[in-house]
């Protein structure tokens, strides 16, 4: 496969924000003795969507657990607000920062409200009992999320599309200003993905979220980061990214990019051709 053509990954990656709010720089992360990571830089400008895509393996889940701290990079830092992510509280850090796994389970099972009133934890004091401030984030995450009917129901009783939604129900209550999401979508319907995704993008929080799909992230992201082989071969806004070089280039795929709506937003249509990587 040859290189891509584009900018530098990681000057461009380096470009998209500012020293504010969450940001790595020069991170490499290794796993099983290979490296997962490659010197990653990426700052997503505070208040906007920005969608972390590659191929398998690529090293979107493994970034995104070292920007939510649940990993710590092998070499390179990240930041909030200037900061070492190590050092800020990790009290302090919840109150921030909330994370959306792909996948998520309980050994309890809890009721819908039950689960999403745990995002209120970091706001409150050990043993101490739910505020009105706190029911009232639970309700407001409820309903953003399509959810206040199902409030009563039991975690086992839930599709995975609806524990999805959960999660992310959580996650609001949680009241961040920086939201990590690995593959939210999954699961979901075409409709579901479209309400999630739209809910998402009006947000107005720093999102960072890792898609597989290209033209729901063309639809949704500001701005878009491409991972291959755990280095950062291309960033920007999705209209100078989502190229048919590029979709050849990391993804092997022939593609057809056109550009029908008036914010010049590309749409991809698959060839069906694997061209040779040799």
């Amino acid at each position: 496969m040859g290189r891509t053509r584009l900018t530098s990954g990681e000057h461009a990656a380096a470009n998209l924000g500012s020293p504010t709010g969450l940001r790595a720089e020069r991170v490499s992360r290794t796993a099983g003795g290979a490296l997962v990571l490659d010197g990653v830089t990426i700052a997503p400008r505070p208040g906007t969507l920005t969608g972390l895509l590659g191929p398998n393996g690529s090293g979107k889940s493994t970034l995104l657990r070292v920007l939510a701290g649940v990993l710590t990079p092998d070499a390179g830092v990240v930041t909030l607000d200037g900061d070492p992510l190590n050092t800020v509280p990790r009290r302090a850090l919840a109150r921030r920062l909330a994370v959306v796994e792909q996948h998520a389970d309980t050994q309890v099972d809890l009721t819908v409200a039950e689960a999403v009133r745990l995002g209120r934890v970091p706001h409150r004091r050990a043993w101490s009992p739910a505020t009105g401030d706190d029911e009232e984030a639970v309700r407001s995450a409820l309903t953003r999320t399509g959810l206040t009917g199902h409030a009563h129901r039991t975690w086992r009783t839930l599709s995975g599309g609806e524990r999805q939604r959960v999660q992310l129900a959580r996650a609001l209550a949680q009241e961040p200003r920086e939201l990590l999401l690995d593959e939210p979508t999954n699961h979901l319907d075409i409709q579901h993905q479209l309400d999630l995704l739209t809910l998402i993008s009006g947000l107005r929080l720093t999102c960072v979220m890792a898609l597989h799909d290209l033209n729901l992230a063309a639809m949704h992201c500001d701005q878009v980061v491409v991972l291959h082989e755990g280095r950062v071969v291309a960033a920007g806004p999705v209209e100078g990214v989502l190229t048919e070089q590029l979709v050849a280039d990391v993804y092997g795929v022939r593609a057809s990019v056109s550009r029908p709506g008036p914010d010049g937003r590309p749409h991809i249509r698959f060839l069906g051709t694997v061209l040779s990587r040799g």
